[in-house]
């Protein structure tokens, strides 16, 4: 299984994603209608629609955090389709960083805990190695001087900016960003959204950026619109 940047830049591809719920009952409901999607490497690309659209499906499917009914998904060319779950599951751990509304880190640990909270989760026990990564990724979000603070003590915008680091600490090849700025007061949200934009840039690392925030989704690449589970205009 290959994790690194394939020649033609394919990050994700989608192809006739289509995802149902209660298969074969009565009350059997399509959501996702043969959605297709490709985001190359160093792509910023905004998610948007409204609530009920289906995006959070989309972005659970995308995310290998469930499986769709008919079609196919490929993360660096790794067709995901027939992959069990243990296979799936490295294959999102080394591929795919995830950074979300709330940013879900553990409270009582510090944020250098928190960020190489991944990293012991793949190789089992800590290392010098581990926390220099953590110790440079926190350094390059401007949070070098609270590298040993708990994560309770920090604001919300620091919180987010330890959950990219966080994201970014196995060097994935795509970001899924959960409407990472929607509890941010406006200051901390452009940081926020500025960091994504500047990673994406410097490391070739795509992402996808699921936001209601109009002005922000203008200053991506490009934007999908999720609109009755079909990407608008396709």
């Amino acid at each position: 299984m290959s994790t690194s940047l394939p020649e033609a830049s394919e990050v994700l591809k989608l192809e006739g994603i289509r995802k149902s719920f209660n298969v074969g009952q009565p009350n059997e409901t399509e959501i996702l209608h043969g959605i297709d999607l490709i985001l190359r490497a160093g792509e910023f690309c905004s998610l948007i629609g409204p609530s009920g659209s289906g995006k959070s499906t989309l972005l659970n499917i995308v995310g290998l955090l469930d499986r769709p009914t008919q079609g196919t998904l490929a993360i660096l060319q790794n067709e995901t389709t027939h992959l069990n779950d243990d296979a799936l599951t490295r294959l999102r751990r080394h591929s795919i960083g995830f950074v979300f509304q709330y940013h879900h880190l553990i409270t009582a640990f510090t944020a250098i805990e928190n960020v190489m909270l991944p990293m012991l989760g793949d190789r089992g026990f800590p290392d010098l190695a581990m926390r220099k990564r953590a110790e440079v990724l926190l350094d390059s979000v401007g949070l070098a001087p609270w590298m040993q603070a708990p994560v309770a003590s920090l604001s919300g915008g620091q919180q987010q900016r330890v959950a990219v680091a966080r994201a970014l600490v196995m060097k994935p090849a795509l970001i899924l960003a959960d409407e990472p700025t929607g509890n941010l007061d406006s200051k901390s949200a452009e940081v926020v959204f500025s960091l994504l934009r500047s990673v994406c840039r410097e490391q070739g690392t795509s992402v996808l950026f699921v936001t209601h925030n109009p002005e922000l989704s203008a200053r991506c690449d490009k934007t999908i619109e999720v609109i009755d589970g079909c990407v608008a205009g396709s």
